[in-house]
């Protein structure tokens, strides 16, 4: 998913809440390279701030549906006027939420949207014999359930949205871990992949190692 936020702080406690409850985040902090990112690559759903600098949240919004994007995006601003709402839903928010917020609410609005399948881009990565449910961060192969941590289900995001290609380690200590730096310098990554390496035994999909750079997802 992708943050547009300009405070760092909230930045960053988005970033952390999200990614503890199994999103790979992406954050901006200006209205630009929200918009940029959000023509660029798919994603289940975004959050935007309003005011933003170089293009605020609803100009950036309003570019990206007339770009034709769906991804289905929630304003969270502190614009709380009835006016403001109906500006921001009218120039084609899915939802609005205001400042300061409970972040239980904004995860429960997430998942409500996600749900919405006229909206959602791409609600189902299918690769060999695995499906994850964006909406619902649940991987099944041949529609049988498989159990995942919180980071592993980051991982295998992260792999399946890049099918048979190279995903580094630094891209994954910046998607799924706080501690990039731990994760990157440890054998932690390692771990994770080796467990994922024995849900995923006996499939038509399996985890390779890309020496000195990353893993990838590929057919058996």
């Amino acid at each position: 998913m992708l943050v547009a936020e300009d405070d760092a702080a909230l930045r960053s406690v988005l970033e952390r809440g999200l990614r503890e409850n199994g999103y790979v985040v992406d954050t901006v902090s200006d209205g630009a390279d929200a918009l940029n990112f959000l023509r660029t690559y798919d994603y289940d759903v975004a959050v935007l701030d309003w005011r933003m600098p170089k293009m605020d949240g609803l100009e950036a919004l309003e570019e990206s549906r007339r770009k034709g994007v769906r991804t289905p995006i929630l304003m969270l601003t502190a614009r709380d006027a009835p006016p403001d709402r109906v500006t921001g839903l009218n120039s084609g928010a899915d939802d609005y939420l205001v400042k300061p917020f409970d972040f239980s609410e904004l995860l429960a609005r997430l998942l409500a949207l996600q749900r919405r399948p006229a909206l959602t881009v791409e609600p189902l990565i299918e690769f060999g014999d695995l499906s994850f449910d964006a909406a619902t961060r649940e991987l099944a192969r041949d529609g049988e359930a498989i159990a995942l941590t919180a980071t592993e289900t980051g991982i295998i995001e992260l792999l399946l949205r890049r099918p048979s290609q190279v995903v580094t380690r630094r891209m994954i200590a910046e998607q799924v871990w706080d501690d990039e730096a731990g994760a990157v310098g440890s054998n932690t990554i390692d771990v994770h992949i080796g467990r994922l390496r024995s849900k995923l035994a006996g499939g038509r999909a399996r985890i390779v190692t890309v020496r000195g750079t990353g893993y990838k997802v590929v057919p058996t």
